[in-house]
């Protein structure tokens, strides 16, 4: 029977992986925060009618990316941490790093967007679009965040990178 299925177990390189999710979470990131948020701002997209249910759809779409990078990431630390084969090991703080990555994607997921959608839903067609003190606070609590997640993910990128290349 082995002659007609060679069993091939080829090891799974865990930092491509991770490093890959890592780059395409933080350039998508980056690309949604210093290109697409400005361009909707500067265009005028957020005084029209449906800008908020078109943001929830299209920042709903990118938070669900991020829960599936966020998940993979976690996933490939503990992994590391607890798999068996690795040579190197990596500590609590990357794992810690990774879970407040998974904590922050499931945030904007389930809470921030669709606050912000339903704040920024005009209920009465012919009022004026109006920016209230629960809105600016959600915009720091994202701002926050986001500063929160780059930094985290800039630097479980770092680690991945040194354990892939063997650098300590």
């Amino acid at each position: 029977m082995e002659a007609i299925s060679p069993r091939n177990s080829q090891t799974v390189n865990w930092s491509t992986i991770m490093m890959f999710a890592l780059g395409f979470w933080l350039s998508g990131s980056l690309v949604f925060d210093f290109l697409v948020v400005p361009g909707m701002l500067t265009s005028g997209m957020m005084n029209e009618s449906g800008f908020a249910s078109a943001g929830y759809v299209i920042f709903g779409t990118f938070n669900h990316v991020e829960l599936l990078c966020a998940a993979t990431i976690l996933a490939g630390c503990l992994v590391y941490r607890f798999g068996y084969g690795f040579s190197t090991k990596i500590n609590a703080k990357t794992i810690l790093m990774a879970t407040v990555l998974l904590v922050i994607a499931i945030a904007y997921t389930y809470i921030l967007t669709p606050q912000l959608s339903s704040l920024g839903m005009r209920l009465d067609m012919f009022a004026a679009p109006e920016t209230t003190a629960s809105m600016a606070a959600m915009h720091i609590i994202y701002w926050s965040l986001e500063v929160i997640k780059l930094v985290a993910a800039t630097a479980l990128l770092r680690v991945f990178y040194r354990n892939s290349c063997s650098i300590v």
